[in-house]
């Protein structure tokens, strides 16, 4: 027996409390129904149906509720999210504005898929809310058995360490399978993420169905005397940490068998002066990662140890193309091309 209402007990201690966050917006329903769900031990949402905008078949998620005096619907928007996540506070601005007007007020900065998520809109105003969004040129993302909203890392933009033009691939990318984004046609989900190096800031490796992921081909780089800055202790507990053993340090100088090494980047991470990606640039492409389903979680498998990844991406569309055909034709409802392969 609670002492006090559930959603109280949320809001104790010294951290954040999305409760508190949902009052300050004046989304009461929300707060109530989530308060009796927690009384009762089990949700008071039901699938949401078939909303959505005219003319779209992706990008809200219905959710309909078995209390509709307290809180009839709240759906989600799922928007496409800029390349790298670089937003104009102007432009965000009037976002708030919209969403404040129509919606809940609440926002999610990001989705697991790298989407800008707004949360919570009655089912009458979906429509006059994504006609304000669109006239600020967002548009929806995806949602259901669709290719779903790319992610990219900032790439170039803001890292020496991008192999590839993260932004670029992802604004080509995006716009070449747009069709396939508002409607869906595949058995399940398709996730593309692009980060721009091994160091995967956008999880593509345990969380895309095909990742592309910036990689070099040739030696790391190395300034042997930059190197003999950093203490000969470090040096040696990097080296022994190498995941395949592939470096050595020996009389002063590092040696790397690039034969044995898998660009894990993090005697690059740990060592940022001396050691640097080579410069024979492109990606591996792994595919059929997810998070969570029917056989379990997985890593992506590697597809292409290495592929030139350059404007305009025409052997990569044709890769992708050709791989949604085959998993379209034999995949089965609610399979993964994971699970197909």
């Amino acid at each position: 027996m609670f002492m006090t209402r559930p959603v109280e007990e949320l809001e104790k201690g010294k951290w954040p409390s999305y409760v508190t966050e949902w009052k300050k917006a004046g989304y009461t329903g929300l707060v109530e129904i989530y308060n009796k769900a927690l009384e009762d031990k089990r949700t008071h949402f039901k699938h949401g149906g078939m909303v959505g905008y005219p003319g779209y078949d992706a990008g809200v998620i219905g959710r309909l509720s078995d209390m509709p005096e307290v809180l009839g619907s709240s759906h989600i928007f799922r928007i496409i999210e800029p390349a790298g996540w670089f937003y104009k506070t102007e432009s965000l601005r009037k976002v708030v504005d919209v969403w404040t007007k129509y919606g809940s007020g609440l926002l999610n900065f990001h989705g697991a898929t790298g989407n800008l998520q707004l949360v919570g809109v009655e089912t009458e105003n979906i429509e006059p809310a994504f006609e304000a969004l669109a006239k600020l040129h967002y548009d929806f993302g995806g949602s259901g058995g669709d290719v779903r909203t790319l992610a990219a890392c900032g790439g170039p933009a803001i890292c020496e360490y991008s192999n590839i033009d993260t932004l670029d691939l992802y604004q080509v990318l995006t716009m070449r399978f747009i069709e396939d984004i508002h409607r869906p046609r595949f058995p399940y989900k398709w996730k593309i993420k692009i980060p721009g190096c091994p160091n995967d800031c956008v999880a593509a490796t345990a969380r895309s169905d095909f990742a592309v992921i910036g990689n070099f081909r040739d030696a790391i780089k190395i300034d042997q005397d930059i190197l003999k800055e950093y203490p000969e202790e470090k040096i040696l507990k990097v080296v022994n940490k190498c995941p395949t053993s592939c470096m050595s340090y020996e009389n002063g100088k590092l040696d790397i068998d690039m034969g044995n090494c898998t660009r894990c980047m993090y005697c690059i991470n740990e060592f940022p002066k001396a050691l640097r990606p080579g410069d024979d640039k492109g990606a591996t492409i792994l595919i059929g990662a997810r998070a969570r389903g029917r056989i379990g979680a997985f890593l992506g498998w590697t597809l292409i140890p290495f592929i030139k990844v350059e404007a305009p991406y025409t052997r990569l569309i044709e890769i992708i193309v050709g791989i949604q055909d085959w998993w379209d034709e034999i995949g089965n409802p609610k399979e993964r091309v994971g699970e197909a392969i």
